[in-house]
Parts: structure tokens; C-alpha cells; sequence
């Protein structure tokens, strides 16, 4: 028997039982399209967690600065300079102090006699770029200015926690609150925020406003970096901020986006492959349960067959393609499938699909094999008949 007379034979018995050989297939239908699937929303899964990881993380550089008992490390204005380098989008300098922790914030009891109220909350002194810096913004009111700043007036900003806090909702009759003795305009209310987000119950202050709470020296940098642009600068910020000073700055940058996409893959991929393989097992078994239903029910045809001079292998490859034919029709239709559900789902989420051609290409091969592997049992068992045992 040679090979077209194989296929010609095993075709027709696939095609005299029709609806058995198409539920069969669907087996192997539905384990190629969950395979397909689940590793194709897998890969883009992880291509958007990435894109999250860019945005909000693998941009965000924070310079810590250590305090120093002579001049400052770093002073206000050298974050001018920092702001200059190119891939530098936001940047702010920050003073926090122990002084300034947990001091008593009170809303003004003129306002409101019956809503006075007292909480403990930080102070800290910024630049104005702090907004931009935190990824936040002035939900009402405005940041203060660099006029602010050098006239030295009393206005604070506080966060939109702090605002609950102490009763403040409206800003159009310029409310103060109390630091201690002295009275501050709230001009802006902070909020949004998604990078530093302690500032939602602090009060923020301008930096010549903040050295009476012992806010003098900076103690951080916050930077906000282009993509791609975050080694460059994690390298470049402290001989920008302080160049006699650099090597005492400690910057903390992300890990790169590479490790961490590829990470966030593997570890989503491996999840999703597991179930993937026991759809495809269930498939698997399906084929061999349905081909070694056929051959017990062909058994006379099996020794009719060795009878008339067919080879044990003859009998056996006859089963084989049989099976690899069913995986290899459920693995073209289960690839085609598995990639429109990729691409609705896409679209449904909004998301740009991944779709890795080689998966694609090699999913109806996996058909096959699954076929080829569920059909050696069936095959071997029928080739192992004597053909008088058959007949009889």
C-alpha cells in the first residue's frame, strides 16, 4: 500500500462517520484555540502591564539627599538646572524634617465657628513643580508662584485628604488654617495623585515659608523622566544638583523596563500555558478514546484487511493518519479561532494585540502530534490482531 492509497483510505474512514469524526475534532478544536488564546492574551496582558510599569514606575526618579552640618548639598535652585537636562519632564525639590512631622494643623474658627478643627499632620516645603513631580493635580485653586515664594507670603497648599480633614471645601473666601500660632492662606487644594501620595494629608508651603518649621536644606528630588530616558538621567541628576557634591546623593531608578516586561510575561505565560496544556490533554484523550472506539468497531474490516495481505504497519499507519488527521483539522481550526478571540478581546479592552506568528504557524502542527501521540495505542492494538481472531 503505498502512500496515496494510505491517505485515500484513511480519509474515507474519517468520512463514513462524519458527525463522530467532527465531535472528535472538536476536542482537539477546543484545546488548540484555549492554547492559542490563552498565550495570545497572555503576551498582551503583559505588554499592557508593561505599558503601565512605563508609565507610572520606569519614569520616576527619586535623588535622596543626606543632611549635612555646613551648606546644603543641594540648594533650592539648582532643580533649574535639573530641569534643563534633556529627558527631564517634571521635576521638584522637597523638604521634609522631623520638626515638621505630626505638628497641629487647625482650620480658622472665624470662618466657621462651629466647624473649628485641629488635626496632626505633616508640613513640608516645595518647589513649584511639585504638582507636575507627584503626577497630581490642583483640583481647586492654584500652586503657589515664584512670587510667592520670594515675598515670602503666607500660603499653603494641603492635600485633598487634608482638606476633608479639616472641613475645607471651598477656596472662593481664601480660608486659612493655623501652623502653630501663625495663620496661612489655603490657596489650592492637592489631589489626583499618583506618585507620592503621603501628600494627600500634608500641608506643602513654600520654601522660605517652611524654615521656621526647620524646612531649610532639601531633602529630596523628584524626577520624572521621558521613557527610555531614566539611566541617562539616574546618571546625570547628581552632578546636576550638586557637582562638588554628587557621589553623596543617592538616586533610586527603577529596574528596566526589559527585565520587568519580561518578567511580567514569563510569569503570566506560565500560568496560562499550564491551562492551555490541559485543555489540550482533554483533547488529546478525546481522540484516543473516539480511535479506540473505531477500531473495536472495525474489527472484521481490520481482518478482512490482514487477510488480503495487509502489513501490521499498513494497519497501523491507516489508524495513525486517521488521528493525526483529526488533530491536525482541530489545530488549523483552533489556531484560526484562537487568533479572532485574541483580536476581539483587544478590541473589547482597548488594547493592542500581541500576536506571535509562530505560535499561529506551529498550533496545527501541536494539532497533529497531539493526534499522532493519542492515536499509538489504538494503532498498535489493531495492528496487533490476527486475522483469523478478527474474522471470527
Amino acid at each position: 500500500m503505498d502512500l496515496r492509497d494510505l491517505a485515500g483510505e484513511a480519509l474515507a474512514g474519517l468520512l463514513a462517520r462524519p458527525v463522530r469524526a467532527a465531535l472528535t475534532t472538536l476536542g482537539t478544536v477546543l484545546g488548540i484555540t484555549t492554547l492559542v488564546v490563552t498565550l495570545g492574551v497572555a503576551a498582551t496582558a503583559g505588554n499592557q502591564i508593561v505599558g503601565r510599569f512605563d508609565e507610572l514606575v520606569a519614569t520616576a526618579i527619586t535623588v535622596e539627599v543626606p543632611e549635612s552640618e555646613n551648606a546644603p548639598l543641594v540648594e533650592w535652585t539648582a532643580i533649574d538646572r535639573l530641569t534643563r537636562l534633556r529627558g527631564v519632564e517634571s521635576a521638584a525639590a522637597v523638604s521634609e524634617s522631623d520638626d515638621a512631622d505630626n505638628l497641629y494643623v487647625r482650620s480658622n474658627d472665624i470662618v466657621d465657628p462651629t466647624r473649628v478643627t485641629t488635626q496632626t499632620l505633616t508640613v513640608l516645603a516645595a518647589t513649584t513643580g511639585l504638582p507636575e513631580a507627584a503626577r497630581g493635580r490642583i483640583v481647586q485653586g492654584r500652586f503657589y508662584d515664584d512670587g510667592h515664594i520670594r515675598r515670602r507670603d503666607r500660603v499653603a497648599v494641603i492635600g485633598d485628604q487634608a482638606a476633608k480633614m479639616l472641613g475645607i471645601t471651598r477656596l472662593d473666601r481664601a480660608p486659612a488654617i493655623f501652623i502653630g500660632e501663625h495663620a496661612y492662606t489655603v490657596i489650592g487644594i492637592l489631589g489626583d495623585l499618583r506618585r507620592e501620595r503621603n501628600l494627600s494629608t500634608a500641608v506643602i508651603v513654600p520654601p522660605t515659608v517652611g524654615r521656621r518649621f526647620g524646612l531649610r536644606d532639601v531633602t529630596r528630588v523628584l524626577v520624572n523622566t521621558g521613557l527610555g530616558a531614566t539611566g541617562l538621567i539616574a546618571r546625570q541628576a547628581p552632578d546636576a544638583l550638586s557637582p562638588a557634591n554628587a557621589d553623596m546623593l543617592q538616586v533610586i531608578a527603577p529596574p528596566g523596563p526589559t527585565r520587568a516586561r519580561d518578567q511580567a510575561q514569563e510569569d503570566v505565560n506560565a500560568l496560562f500555558l499550564i491551562l492551555g496544556l490541559v485543555s489540550l490533554i482533554v483533547g488529546a484523550v478525546g481522540i484516543a478514546n473516539v480511535t479506540l472506539v473505531t477500531v473495536m468497531e472495525r474489527v472484521a474490516e481490520i481482518g478482512l484487511r490482514r487477510s488480503l495481505g495487509a502489513a501490521r504497519r499498513h494497519i497501523a499507519a491507516q489508524f495513525l493518519l486517521e488521528s493525526t488527521l483529526i488533530g491536525l483539522t482541530g489545530g488549523a481550526i483552533g489556531a484560526s479561532l484562537g487568533v479572532v478571540t485574541i483580536v476581539a478581546v483587544s478590541a473589547a479592552k482597548q488594547w493592542t494585540p500581541l500576536l506571535d506568528v509562530r505560535l499561529a504557524i506551529a498550533a496545527p502542527v501541536a494539532g497533529a502530534v497531539v493526534g499522532l501521540l493519542a492515536g499509538l495505542y489504538p494503532a498498535l492494538r489493531a495492528a496487533g490482531m490476527e486475522p483469523v481472531d478478527a474474522l471470527r
